[in-house]
């Protein structure tokens, strides 16, 4: 099993990309790391991914004329690697259709929220706004839609009065950084099933 191959998209600081990095390196997930990707030059993912003597590349939307050229160049680089899963940790993109049917069942994210609760930017500053008093993080795969794919995983954080979206997005990563490595462990180890739009797991999972 740990031959199983990752490859993770990110836009920004990467902690979720260092949590799965950590868990590979700890052998909690059977598999490894093999390609970070970002959209951003400079992104403190890529640093992470070189520090821990991962292969990085850098995809310039800019320099592409339309957004499917984007796309094809994204699904070439991926296509070289053969990743057996794709995570995407703070990737700011809505990834195109010709990904998302290639690797199909086989595209992870995480979300600052109880999906289908405020999805998109700003999860957190949603969450406060509307007032409500738990919020949390969503594990789920990936459609052609924002934040509408089957739900793999959740876990609820609670809103406190005095909190800003900082402290709330703060303390909403913390359990992310254990969230997204169990459902990556866990679809290493096919003990997800997926019918339809609900992800069942297996009762020796968790």
């Amino acid at each position: 099993m740990a031959d199983q191959r990752i490859a993770v998209l990110a836009s920004g600081r990467g902690t979720n990309l260092q949590s799965l990095l950590d868990r590979t390196s700890d052998g909690s997930i059977p598999g490894k790391v093999v390609l970070v990707v970002s959209d951003v030059q400079g992104a403190n993912a890529l640093e992470r991914a070189e520090k821990s003597d991962v292969e990085t590349r850098f995809l310039d939307y800019a320099v592409f004329s339309r957004k499917s050229d984007y796309e094809q160049a994204l699904l070439e680089v991926l296509e070289e690697k053969q990743p057996d899963l794709i995570c995407l940790a703070g990737y700011m993109r809505i990834l195109g259709s010709a990904i998302v049917k290639r690797f199909e069942g086989r595209i992870m994210n995480i979300h600052p929220s109880l999906l289908p609760a405020f999805p998109g930017l700003e999860a957190q500053r949603q969450a406060l706004e509307y007032g409500v008093k738990v919020t949390g993080c969503t594990v789920h795969f990936v459609d052609a839609g924002m934040d509408t794919g089957p739900i793999i995983l959740q876990r609820s954080c609670p809103v406190l009065d005095e909190d800003t979206p900082e402290t709330l997005a703060a303390r909403i990563l913390e359990i992310e950084h254990r969230l997204y490595p169990l459902a990556v462990r866990l679809f290493f180890e096919n003990k997800l099933e997926s019918r339809g739009r609900r992800v069942y797991i297996k009762e020796d999972g968790i």
